[in-house]
């Protein structure tokens, strides 16, 4: 796999996607020290870059495959990116998602027509309870990370996001930053970078480090996720395939904590009128702190998000007025 599987996977997803803007907030940059690029995925299609994986996905699949059905598990935006695939080819979808898993982002799967099945609270909770479902019905299950076609869909969002610097700068990014749960974002960005002078940096809330620590480790990790605001950023694992795309191409791992999160998330509000959620948040939150390596000039920043229940952002609004 290469730069040229995601561009392949662009040219497949014209029109089934959003080229979604790539947004400048000055008093973010002045915060950050450094030019702020934020590719606005919360804009997307289902309101997050998810989209883009399960279309493409779920578009490879043959026909007579797919016509069983799409299966999924998650906690939130790929269940609703696989509910939209779905939809869109006329077939049923079945979603595992765990017990707590935020109203907004049940409501909106059960909106686009598919079946949910409540399974645990972590992501080995859902998957067994996704292979049991295709087990049953014949369905197909469409990973929410773990496989190279959505890794290719998801990577579309970097290489616009490139495209675009590029087209207004004529030059290129120092670093993009990108928000890490299971890996398929990051591996995606990762092989459009991969050769050129733009470095890659995964981003993980403090105790959901799957990818940190398996980069450490040079294999694979099992983590217990801790708590933290982003529900989308808690794997107990990261993909294989993930994984090894990554131990070739990324420059580092970033953590950060529900503080600079929740300050990311509120900033991102105030200063730019920009709306994600927490996991959307994760990576600004490390550019606004500063945990870049070797003070990039012009970095790219996926925001990979929006939706969020209201009556956390109020709370979070509230705590900020407040402080």
């Amino acid at each position: 796999m290469d730069a040229s599987f995601v561009r392949a996977a662009a040219t497949r997803l014209s029109g089934l996607v959003v080229r979604t803007p790539v947004l400048r907030v000055p008093a973010l940059d002045a915060i950050a020290g450094c030019e702020l690029w934020l590719k606005a995925e919360n804009l997307q299609r289902i309101g997050a870059f998810k989209a883009r994986g399960a279309l493409h996905a779920a578009g490879r699949l043959d026909p007579s495959a797919r016509a069983r059905g799409l299966i999924t598990y998650s906690s939130g935006n790929h269940a609703q990116a696989v509910a939209l695939a779905a939809k869109h080819f006329g077939v049923r979808a079945t979603i595992a998602m765990p017990v707590d898993a935020p109203k907004v982002k049940a409501a909106a799967v059960r909106a686009l027509g598919a079946e949910i099945v409540l399974a645990g609270t972590t992501s080995a909770d859902r998957k067994t309870a996704a292979l049991e479902i295709e087990a049953r019905t014949g369905g197909v299950v469409l990973p929410p990370f773990d496989d190279e076609h959505v890794i290719a869909g998801q990577g579309t969002a970097t290489l616009e996001l490139v495209d675009d610097v590029r087209a207004q700068t004529g030059e290129t990014l120092d670093a993009i930053v990108v928000p890490t749960g299971g890996g398929g974002l990051v591996a995606g960005a990762c092989l459009v970078c991969a050769g050129g002078p733009t470095a890659v940096y995964s981003v993980e809330p403090v105790g959901c480090d799957a990818m940190a620590k398996s980069i450490a480790a040079g294999r694979r990790v099992v983590v217990e996720p801790g708590p933290t605001l982003a529900d989308g950023l808690k794997p107990v694992q990261v993909g294989e395939l993930n994984l090894a795309i990554a131990q070739q191409h990324l420059r580092g791992c970033l953590l950060v904590d529900d503080e600079e999160i929740a300050s990311a998330l509120v900033g991102l509000l105030v200063h730019g009128k920009v709306l994600v959620e927490p996991s959307g948040a994760a990576a600004l939150a490390a550019a606004l702190c500063r945990k870049i390596p070797n003070a990039p000039r012009r970095v790219g920043v996926i925001l990979s998000g929006g939706n969020v229940e209201p009556s956390l952002v109020a709370d979070l609004l509230a705590r900020s007025t407040g402080s």
